[in-house]
């Protein structure tokens, strides 16, 4: 409960994680039928880059101040519509630069932003300051509901939503060195309540076997549908830093996975990162009867 996410707030990976939830609540969107999403580890919603504490190890310089100056990317105008709102004095124009851009959304302020009237949103933070935080900022947001408590008991209490359509964000802070373990333990039941839903599961690239590990648990879990997507930045030489990130998604939409394979290597080329590797696999194959709701 010691992380928080000031410090790496708007690095590379929150790019990668944000524009693909911006992806996955478009296609929510697309019909007019509610849906629910669960942020379970939702942090503090809105980041000042120019708190000391993020300029500390200034991550948003080669994250999302860098994509900034990058030319515009069609497939994300909606996430550059979502920057905008929360920086008023920035404008989204061809030749845009990152003057005037101060505040970074995180998951569950990117994600009420694009809700609509009927849909809903939870969001939980166990960091006491940061979930006052967070409570303080969907004022503004009716339909966002913030819950001071651990993640992972969130999806027991939450699961399933009325809504029956809908998405859960899981992105904890793996301070643990048991926490991929009881992610793959704790997914696999929500799952189990919810085997319509959409999950995207955020995970770090570090120590490689940890990430085998707990690809081989999701697998023996029997849940259905698991797309792997990995953005590395980094040579793999080091288990001490952050090489890139990995999603897992289960139950994506109708070839997310083609989408992703463009996506990914733009990202690459927009931040400019100094190693461009991008693994986009099923490690539990999609049916090809199958379509996503």
């Amino acid at each position: 409960m010691n992380y928080r996410h000031i410090f790496h707030a708007g690095n590379i990976c929150d790019v990668v994680k944000h524009a693909i939830l911006i992806l996955l609540i478009e296609h929510l969107r697309a019909k007019p039928a509610p849906f629910c999403v669960l942020d379970t580890h939702a942090g503090m919603g809105l980041y000042d880059l120019q708190d000391p504490r993020a300029q500390k190890t200034d991550e948003a310089q080669s994250g999302i101040l860098r994509f900034l100056q990058a030319p515009l990317y069609s497939e994300l105008t909606t996430y550059y519509e979502t920057l905008q709102r929360f920086n008023p004095g920035w404008q989204v124009v061809q030749e845009k630069t990152a003057d005037h851009f101060r505040f970074y959304p995180g998951s569950p302020l990117v994600a009420a932003h694009l809700l609509r009237s009927q849909d809903r949103l939870i969001a939980c933070e166990l960091h006491p300051e940061d979930a006052q935080t967070l409570k303080r900022q969907a004022r503004a947001f009716p339909f966002m509901h913030i819950h001071h408590r651990d993640g992972y008991e969130a999806l027991r209490a939450f699961l399933p939503p009325s809504e029956k359509r809908g998405l859960v964000v899981i992105d904890p802070p793996y301070e643990s060195p048991e926490e991929f373990a009881r992610l793959a333990q704790e997914s696999a039941a929500a799952c189990a309540r919810w085997p319509q839903g959409i999950f995207m599961i955020w995970y770090p690239v570090k120590e490689r076997p940890s990430i085998w590990r707990f690809h081989e648990m999701m697998v023996a879990s029997g849940i259905p549908r698991q797309l792997c997507a990995e953005f590395i930045y980094e040579e793999e030489t080091r288990h001490d830093r952050l090489n890139g990130c990995g999603l897992l998604l289960i139950n994506p939409p109708w070839q997310f996975d083609e989408k992703l394979r463009l996506l990914l290597p733009a990202l690459h080329e927009m931040m400019q990162t100094p190693a461009r590797q991008v693994h986009v696999h099923w490690i539990v194959e999609e049916k090809k009867d199958i379509r996503a709701y």
